[in-house]
């Protein structure tokens, strides 16, 4: 049976988001003026062989330790369905 992983990673709390800067810099330039802020963030759907969702959940873990966020800038959040 196949678990489907949904991990957004984001940048933490007082990091620098330039990308997020020009797109509100770019919606107000196009006169969106109620724009308070834009954060980014990267979504990856990665589907696994696996029945456990704890097994799932433990991988997705390991996913973003190693390769998908970097735990000095970045947070992530994870779903399973």
């Amino acid at each position: 049976m196949t678990k489907k992983l949904i991990i957004r990673v984001g940048l933490k709390d007082g990091i620098t988001d330039p990308e997020g800067a020009n797109v509100k810099k770019s919606l107000e330039l196009l006169g969106f003026d109620n724009i308070v802020g834009v954060k980014t963030s990267k979504i990856f759907e990665i589907t696994v062989e696996e029945l456990d969702e704890e097994k799932a959940r433990e991988e997705a873990e390991n996913m973003c330790k190693k390769l998908l966020a970097n735990p000095v800038i970045h947070s992530y959040e994870i779903n399973i369905e």
